[in-house]
């Protein structure tokens, strides 16, 4: 029995429990035949009548000390790790032991909703930096072809003119699985996901594999939660091992610094195992020993051209996007298209017309007359703020004025490592609150100031800087001061960069959530400068 969703989309009512567990490994106590099971939940709380709780642990609450409390409330069947029912509830409930019930909700929320992700072609992309970018352009190399295509990421989840809002990059296995059977019915055929590092090692794609998988880069992020960048290249290994079909290509951008790519390329080439699946696998990048490269690059504000060579041949490229960054995510993109069948001479006519990516280096102001250049950007990791600084320094501007500011309650350690970042490759830094959560934002900024400290930089009033074409820094808490300051005293010739929020309208601190949009205060700045 099926019942409309909010979008119009027919979504199942109930399944049978053997349905769900049909094909995962699992040991079952209890009479399964005939039990129905209208809903799949990870809360007890949601638990009653039809419903199959699943006990999952967690780094602050374990869900098996409520198993209890869901058989109470009268559950169909409980999902326990092997051998933590409790004693008095044996014989009382069915119990399903697995091994791993992170994993096993995933699977069967992917049955519950009838294995949506078999009706689709799907492009998984992970990497540190450039996944929201590598998304927008790989969705405009389908739509040129024909395709209707979904896209679930940063920004949003969107389809058919459907806009979701994304509370994570890779959504919880209930809505993932929910979201991608609506997409199925509406009759998308091609998805594009960005893949994080956290929902790989909280099994939120169990249930899902892709006919195409991307590796943008690897640089320092999410230690928090990963502990080291080891690890954090271990999880996202996870979608290339565990998550591609069969007959599945992977993409692998290589970098020449660092190259995490050219390690996960040759772990996968010297692996008898993947590659004795049928998979492929095409790397991209510098050198001639990448299979999609570009030679001849010229760039400028007007954006990158160049000679693009492929497998299946060569044409001439252009995109309005600017930087080497950008050139990588293009090839990574293209990669992604031949391997989906698409030509080089249909890929470069898709880009030559893309518009850009919300909050990666968007263009706010082109700089004409007497205010200046300025771009906002997502950059929040030291390497993607060393990137775009780096790729408009290389626009040869008057001066080059970098705000930012570090989240709260994440990383500690990048803290100092950006703001030597910025002192270093910007000719003014003004420091500023990003989302601080619940952490106090003058820790936060302190913890930055060790980084330009570093380099001996003068702390001034950033006006004073920017009145005297002075090197230095400056601390201004209120994000939204230090913006128009920054666009205020800037002049024609300059570039202004304002990093770390990028598309996000929002600002998060102790106080709760409240609207803010960098590129809204830039054109307030640069208004007031105009008067």
């Amino acid at each position: 029995m099926n019942r409309p969703s909010a979008t119009g989309m027919a979504v199942p009512e109930e399944r049978q429990l053997t349905e769900l567990l049909a094909g995962l490994a699992c040991r079952v106590s209890g009479r399964t035949a005939g039990v129905t099971v209208s809903a799949i939940t990870a809360d007890s709380r949601q638990a009653g009548p039809g419903t199959v709780f699943v006990a999952i642990p967690g780094s602050r609450v374990d869900g098996h000390d409520f198993v209890a409390r869901a058989v109470a409330q009268g559950c169909a069947a409980v999902v326990v790790e092997q051998g933590r029912l409790p004693n008095e509830l044996a014989g009382r409930v069915v119990c399903v032991e697995v091994a791993e019930s992170r994993a096993a909700l995933g699977e069967m929320l992917a049955a519950f909703h009838g294995h949506p992700a078999r009706r689709l072609r799907l492009v998984g992309i992970t990497g540190t930096n450039g996944k929201t970018t590598s998304s927008y352009l790989i969705e405009a190399l389908l739509k040129a072809a024909g395709a209707r295509v979904g896209v679930i990421g940063t920004v949003n989840y969107r389809y058919d003119g459907v806009e979701l809002a994304a509370p994570f990059t890779t959504p919880e296995p209930a809505q993932l699985q929910k979201l991608l059977r609506t997409m199925a019915d509406s009759g998308v055929s091609h998805v594009v996901m960005e893949v994080s590092s956290h929902g790989l090692s909280q099994k939120r794609l169990q249930g899902v594999t892709f006919d195409v998988a991307l590796f943008t880069n690897l640089s320092r992020d999410h230690l928090d939660f990963h502990g080291d960048m080891e690890h954090y290249f271990a999880a996202k290994t996870l979608l290339f091992r565990d998550h591609l079909k069969e007959a599945a290509t992977a993409v692998i951008v290589r970098e020449t610094e660092g190259d995490w790519g050219g390690r996960l390329a040759a772990a996968l080439a010297n692996d008898p195992g993947w590659r004795g699946r049928g998979r492929r696998l095409i790397t991209c990048g510098d050198g001639a020993e990448s299979q999609i490269r570009a030679t001849g690059v010229a760039q400028s504000l007007a954006g990158i051209d160049a000679e693009l060579h492929t497998p299946a041949g060569g044409c001439h490229l252009h995109t309005p996007l600017v930087g080497s960054f950008n050139l990588a995510n293009v090839l990574g993109a293209v990669g992604v298209g031949g391997a989906l069948g698409l030509t080089p001479e249909a890929m470069a006519s898709a880009l030559a017309g893309f518009a850009g990516v919300p909050g990666r280096l968007e263009r706010v102001s082109a700089g004409r007359g007497r205010g200046p250049a300025v771009f906002v950007d997502y950059a929040h990791t030291p390497d993607a703020l060393a990137k775009v600084l780096a790729t408009l320094r290389e626009l040869t501007p008057r001066r080059l004025i970098v705000v930012f500011g570090c989240g709260g309650d994440r990383d500690r350690g990048k803290r100092p490592l950006m703001g030597e970042v910025a002192g270093r490759l910007a000719d003014v830094v003004v420091v500023t609150a990003d989302n601080p959560r619940s952490e106090s934002p003058e820790a936060i900024l302190a913890d930055i100031e060790v980084g330009l400290r570093g380099l001996a930089l003068p702390r001034m009033r950033a006006e004073a800087l920017l009145a005297r074409r002075g090197h230095g820094y400056d601390v201004i808490p209120s994000r939204r001061e230090a913006i128009r300051v920054a666009v205020r005293g800037a002049a024609g010739g300059d570039v202004v960069l304002l990093a770390g929020k990028g598309h996000e309208c929002y600002q998060i601190t102790r106080a709760g959530k409240a609207f803010f949009d960098d590129r809204a205060e830039a054109r307030t700045g640069l208004a007031e400068l105009a008067q």
